[in-house]
């Protein structure tokens, strides 16, 4: 591979999501060469896959700046920015058309398997900051290398899934039962989808957003199928703050998807088990499956498990790049104790950027729902204003990336994912201490848990 410049080679973003082509975006803006790589067939492959469901937050925050600019002058026509979209909505409206604008510079079927330091390991320090990086690629056609003089990994924790099992391992017997149990949220217009569901007892594990939708759906499809009852697993002691944020929430769509999941269980023929997480699936003689929990609770009689206690990044293609993450949520040391559901139980996060999105390798960055590890309630608007500050980096305009100024909806939620048992009942610290601009982590669509544990 011959000598080239690294000032000369291209920033290579991983991920062509909402965060991957806002960067992309970004760095067009300051004329930088960049290449996204896509696994996909087609630019947000990820979000289609939720296409079904509605996003909290309204058109007006789910556009980058940036790839506004980059769209209109390309004779783009905004849509109502005061409308809440789908998931295949923001697709087909946006991240489809911000990637064809961005033309050559997206290849899709281009799933990363490693990134590295040219001609060097993990254990080689001598040379190491001015190496380009290696990025390694399959393709369709073979596995190739692309060198870059920077990364950014915007791609996102979707393929994560957080497993039913308690203590964040799958449970004895999880995967033995793979084909009764799902780790989406259910779309229950799909026919095909609303049959494997219709008349059976299905259980539903997790009090995130994605959580409270398929509460929400399955008790709908409870009126129309007879004989269709949901187990509610809820690891903590008591539901408390799951419906938490109706009547306080500043994005009032979320607060109405907690008060309409809400009226589901109060209404429907949902039973809510408490304190149960998961140790073992069995399957008995007729197929069906019995659920239980390191103290002995057991569900039984179950057709459909449907798991939706968050996500989890996956680390494996960085494995020989040196980074610094919080032992605790796997995101950036620096980002951590600012969105941390064992300190912020309210999911206030102060301004971040570069800096607290830096890793030991020069250049390295990682932005978007991947950037808080295993940390929840990530909105869209913080992933555009990361990688506004990130490409600024890049460029060396340390004024601007320093620069970070964003306000955030609040959520009125307290009791952080990181609590447990009794600590649930006694709120969270981070709300009566705004000891610091407040800004609150950004959001994910409505009835959709995209990263962190949900529990």
């Amino acid at each position: 591979m011959p000598d080239v410049p690294t000032s000369d080679l291209p920033v290579v973003v991983i991920g062509a999501g909402p965060s991957g082509l806002a960067a992309a975006a970004h760095l067009r803006s300051r004329d930088v060469d960049v290449l996204v790589l896509e696994a996909g067939a087609t630019a947000g492959a990820t979000v289609s896959e939720w296409g079904h469901v509605r996003l909290f937050s309204p058109w007006s925050e789910l556009i980058d700046p940036a790839a506004e600019k980059l769209l209109a002058d390309a004779g783009w026509t905004s849509p109502n920015l005061q409308r809440y979209p789908s998931g295949a909505d923001w697709v087909g409206s946006y991240l489809q058309p911000l990637a064809d604008v961005l033309g050559d510079a997206v290849r899709y079927g281009a799933r990363v398997t490693g990134v590295a330091k040219q001609s060097r390991d993990l254990l080689v320090s001598s040379g190491r900051d001015d190496a380009p990086f290696t990025v390694h690629v399959r393709t369709g056609t073979g596995a190739e290398h692309v060198v870059a003089r920077a990364v950014i990994d915007a791609s996102g924790t979707w393929t994560g899934p957080n497993p039913l099992g308690g203590d964040g391992v799958p449970a004895i017997g999880e995967v033995e039962a793979a084909d009764h149990i799902s780790y989406r949220m259910p779309d229950l217009r799909d026919d095909a989808t609303r049959a494997r569901y219709a008349g059976k007892h299905v259980v539903v594990a997790g009090t995130g957003a994605s959580a409270k939708g398929a509460l929400i759906g399955l008790t709908a499809l409870a009126k129309d199928a007879p004989g269709t009852r949901v187990s509610w697993l809820v690891r903590r002691a008591n539901v408390g703050d799951a419906f938490a944020g109706s009547g306080q929430d500043e994005l009032p769509q979320r607060g109405a998807l907690g008060q309409q999941a809400q009226a589901a269980v109060e209404a429907g023929p949902v039973a809510t088990v408490n304190g149960f997480r998961t140790s073992r699936v069995t399957r008995s003689t007729d197929g069906r499956l019995s659920i239980e929990s390191f103290d002995g609770q057991v569900v039984d009689a179950v057709d459909e498990v449907v798991v939706l206690t968050g996500f989890r990044p996956d680390l494996r293609m960085l494995s020989e790049l040196r980074l610094d993450l919080d032992p605790v949520l796997q995101a950036p040391r620096e980002l951590a104790p600012l969105i941390d559901p064992n300190e912020h139980s309210c999911g206030t996060v102060y301004p971040h950027g570069a800096k607290e999105l830096a890793q030991p390798e020069a250049g390295f960055y990682l932005v978007g729902m991947k950037s808080y590890g295993r940390a929840t309630s990530f909105l869209a608007l913080t992933g555009f204003e990361q990688t506004r500050s990130v490409a600024a980096a890049i460029v060396g305009d340390h004024e601007s990336a320093a620069r970070v100024e964003l306000t955030l909806p609040d959520t009125g939620v307290c009791g952080g994912a990181g609590l447990f048992d009794e600590e649930s009942t006694q709120g969270g610290g981070c709300c009566a201490s705004p000891a610091a601009p407040e800004l609150i982590t950004l959001g994910r669509p409505a009835g959709q848990s995209q990263s962190g544990a949900a529990k």
